[in-house]
């Protein structure tokens, strides 16, 4: 540690860059276009010092956009000569697997200069309604998964390239909205660039060097620390992630290595690619490694450099967690978001208080609909919702969240607004949370409807779905039972999670989403609350004497 703060002057400088980053989050929320950042929040601020190293991040960031921001803005801004950066310059990228994992993610980077000295970078992620291509989960190379942006300059020393704005409109169904949010990228960038400025001038200092040696070095000493308290030992675990009919299963192996005050995690024997979207790159992969390590062993320091440091990963290149280019790569959260879950399942044992059982909302159920108005006006959306929460040693789980992944469920008002498509449904699904000491939080249902008057008749509606757990249910841990799993219905009949679906006038869709898994016995949960369970709608009493042994459930009614 360097030493040049005392502590209560760094507490404040280091509360300060985390406000300044939240600040430019609520920018985002209040100029976006897209529902998807509006109301689901699927998109990530951080700014980082001149080095690339990442200082902080939105309090509500995404951890998969944002730990592979964390390895992607630093190898950007390494990469490019420090001498080429000037004031007003704004880079644009979608590249997958220099950043964020498929090309929805847009970044936007910009550096920030203090003095007319680069002094560090900001940089926002987006997931994109829409970034043309065809939208579905069974592609099989990223070339039909949209437009993908190298590293460009999109504004240079402030003077706008409108080529590169132009080739974007011209490869995207709703351009007047993906120009929008894009736009609200750079506003937030400005905001960050702004108030590290201004806090800069307000205490005196002549750059983030020295503040930022502080913090990263605290971090570390931090999460190493609370590495060292936990037994050594190799700790191994694997997962089982469905894949279209007719094909073999998706396998995830996981190593973790506690040694001292360092992890090393290592996935050798993991599935190869597959050739459709679930391939995850490096950068993803790390992502969701880190956020299962990090909320075990130092959750409540916050992100930055230092937290990553003694975390190690290696994957397999060609694998289905590190996939080689030109693999498809759009539903890379179907697989992604397991390997938050399998490193608690590896780690169970040693630490069972910190760890949870299997979510409902791993992987997050995504819906992108899109088609044209009666009036031939194209429309595009992208929804997402969680399921059930896995319960933990210490609590039950929470209904309907968005697990690992941290976003929103999107309001059935949006989708009304956002489309002409109508929702007749939306209700917690009882018994649905797997029965433990600690229940697993419920899953969801969603039916809507295409409309089918006949003075109007709505254009067919395309449907493609990013899911999962429709055959294999979130397990439970510690002989907890697993949740119920997901369904996906067309007009009552079970469609297809991977392709891409096309609705007529008058058909009905149902979404469930699955159930979180149970921690422990069943038969160890405290009666009163497996009472409070059936008094409230979670638990029917059929339920609560089949699963939990507790007979006068019924009385309770």
């Amino acid at each position: 540690m360097t030493g040049n703060f005392d502590p209560v002057t760094l507490e404040i400088l280091w509360r300060r860059l985390i406000s300044i980053v939240d600040e430019a989050d609520a920018a985002v929320a209040r100029t976006a276009f897209s529902s998807l950042l509006r109301d689901a929040h699927d998109y990530t601020c951080m700014f980082t010092d001149r080095h690339g190293r990442e200082l902080a991040q939105g309090s509500f960031a995404t951890p998969g956009q944002s730990g592979a921001m964390a390895l992607g803005v630093k190898r950007l801004v390494q990469q490019l000569p420090a001498e080429g950066f000037q004031p007003g310059d704004v880079y644009i990228t979608n590249d997958p697997w220099a950043l964020a994992g498929h090309l929805n993610d847009i970044c936007v980077l910009s550096p920030i200069f203090y003095r007319d000295r680069l002094t560090a970078f900001t940089a926002c992620v987006f997931h994109h309604s829409d970034i043309g291509g065809r939208v579905a989960a069974d592609n099989h190379d990223v070339f039909a998964e949209g437009l993908f942006i190298p590293l460009l300059k999109l504004y240079a020393g402030g003077k706008l390239n409108e080529a590169v704005l132009q080739m974007i409109r011209s490869n995207v169904r709703t351009p007047e909205e993906v120009v929008g949010d894009i736009r609200s990228q750079i506003a937030a960038n400005h905001v960050c660039a702004e108030q590290v400025a201004s806090m800069l001038g307000e205490n005196d200092l002549a750059g983030l060097d020295d503040l930022a040696d502080e913090i990263i070095a605290r971090t570390e000493k931090s999460m190493r620390q609370s590495i060292a308290a936990a037994p050594d030992g190799v700790y191994r675990a694997e997962g089982v992630i469905e894949q279209m009919e007719g094909r073999e299963d998706v396998v995830i192996k996981a190593s973790v290595e506690v040694a001292g005050d360092g992890i090393q995690v290592d996935l050798a024997g993991s599935s190869p690619q597959v050739d459709w979207g679930g391939n995850v790159v490096f950068n993803f992969t790390y992502a969701y490694v880190f956020m299962a390590l990090k909320s075990i062993f130092d959750p409540e320091i916050p992100n930055n450099e230092g937290c990553a440091a003694p975390i190690q990963l290696s994957a397999p290149e060609d694998s289905v967690v590190n996939c080689r280019f030109p693999a498809a790569v759009a539903a890379r959260m179907q697989i992604g978001h397991f390997l938050t879950e399998i490193i608690y399942r590896a780690l169970a044992e040693a630490l069972p208080d910190r760890v949870l059982a299997g979510s409902g909302g791993t992987p997050a159920t995504m819906n992108v609909l899109y088609g044209r108005r009666n009036d031939g006006q194209r429309w595009h959306t992208v929804l997402i919702r969680g399921g059930g929460m896995g319960a933990s040693a210490r609590a039950d789980g929470e209904h309907c969240y968005i697990f690992p992944a941290n976003g929103a469920n999107t309001p059935a008002e949006i989708l009304e607004s956002d489309t002409p498509l109508l929702v007749e449904r939306r209700e917690l699904l009882p018994d649905s949370g797997g029965a433990g000491q600690q229940r697993g939080g419920l899953g969801r249902r969603v039916v809507f409807r295409v409309p089918d008057d006949d003075s109007a008749p709505l254009p067919p509606v395309n449907l493609a779905i990013q899911s999962g757990r429709f055959r294999l249910p979130p397990e439970g841990l510690f002989g907890g039972e697993p949740g119920a799993h997901a369904q996906f219905l067309v007009n009552a009949e079970a469609g297809n999670p991977f392709g891409l679906t096309r609705l007529q006038p008058g058909d009905v869709v149902t979404m469930d989403a699955a159930g979180g898994g149970g921690f422990g016995d069943p038969r160890e949960r405290e009666r009163e609350a497996v009472l409070a369970d059936v008094r409230a709608g979670i638990v029917t009493p059929e339920h609560a004497r089949e699963a939990y042994g507790v007979e006068d459930a019924a009385e309770e009614l």
